[in-house]
């Protein structure tokens, strides 16, 4: 039964045809290639890939954080305004109110010579003139125990520095959520804690979309941390999206080999470590990018087509596919991984 358009919510974010280039000595090098991505309210979306394959300069460029000289074309809808070629004092309405970012390092992001509650209540006083500084030490006091940062009160006085990693993420988090934004977007947001902090990151963030409705981009190069969070993936490769499907269709029927390389490279709680396959080789970088399918090179299963020809991101029956033989692909491949959903 198909159901009524009036009770369909309408997306909030809907990028089209996104493009992200880079100034170099020999011209423009695209790092991003043309993608497309919807993500409802409330809804999670991952975007997966290795180091280099367009996962953060695509979400960058649609906030206007690339470096001077960039070229962003496309489109990129939030709540229906376009952000692409969005007057600059325009998206800084937006940055930080109703879109946050949780940046990839926060060692770096924050700033070394203040303490975090100020840096969390300027974030604030920045959207809001009627916050008084007293105030705005006062809402991140809270936001610090609302992401349960032990000791709060006395926390709020203290600088980066003071912090451990799982600490400066969490304060990073606070910011972010600090004008209660409609979209979070988070940057590789568990890179470098251990697993255990990592697993109360991703608790932190799913009871954080849960209570405040809020739509999420989380963005990582491991599989693992979008499995049991995100509602759908998106796997880059080569500043493309190849392959694109709910959750269990990317884990348990891709149709893509690149795909299929991130998972073998998974480690298994039922392996004892030397069943894992590496990728070989190197992604391509912007400056070099090879002809055909950017994945050729290391794709044991490449033909003369896929050096030629760049395939469309097309339907494979569960997933959505960038391969030329994503309709084979079960047949010429071992299956990957020997579960059940």
């Amino acid at each position: 039964m198909l159901q009524d358009p009036k009770f369909i919510s309408p997306p909030l974010l809907e990028i089209k045809g996104l493009r992200a280039s880079f100034r170099g000595s020999n011209g423009y090098g695209e790092a991003v290639r043309g993608i497309d991505l919807t993500l409802q309210p409330g809804k999670v979306l991952g975007i997966v890939g290795e180091s280099g394959s367009g996962k953060s300069v695509s979400m960058m460029a649609l906030l206007q954080l690339l470096p001077a000289g960039s070229l962003v074309t496309g489109s990129a809808k939030f709540g229906g305004r376009e952000l692409v070629g969005m007057a600059p004092g325009d998206i800084r309405r937006i940055r930080g109110k109703q879109i946050g970012v949780i940046f990839q390092d926060p060692l770096t992001a924050f700033n070394p010579v203040l303490t975090i509650g100020e840096q969390i209540a300027e974030a604030i006083r920045l959207h809001d003139a009627s916050v008084s500084r007293k105030q705005g030490l006062e809402r991140a006091e809270h936001l610090l125990d609302s992401v349960a940062i032990p000791q709060p009160r006395r926390r709020v006085s203290q600088y980066p520095h003071e912090f451990s990693g799982g600490m400066r993420q969490r304060a990073m988090i606070a910011m972010a959520i600090a004008n209660s934004p409609q979209l979070l977007i988070a940057d590789e947001p568990t890179t470098a804690l251990d697993v255990t902090v990592q697993a109360q990151i991703l608790d932190l963030l799913q009871r954080l979309r849960e209570e405040l409705g809020i739509g999420l981009v989380l963005i990582t190069h491991d599989l693992g941390v979008v499995a049991g969070s995100a509602d759908e993936i998106a796997v880059m490769y080569g500043g493309r999206i190849v392959e694109r499907g709910q959750v269990e269709d990317i884990f348990y029927r891709t149709r893509h080999p690149y795909t299929r390389g991130l998972l073998r490279a998974m480690p298994n709680i039922e392996d004892d470590g030397e069943n894992l396959t590496p990728i070989e080789g190197t992604p391509p970088s912007i400056w070099a990018r090879p002809g055909g399918c950017a994945f050729h090179p290391r794709c044991v299963n490449a033909q003369a087509i896929c050096a030629s020809d760049d395939p469309e991101l097309r339907p494979a029956q569960a997933t959505l596919s960038a391969c030329h033989f994503a309709d084979r692909l079960p047949q010429m491949l071992a299956p990957v991984l020997e579960m059940t959903p």
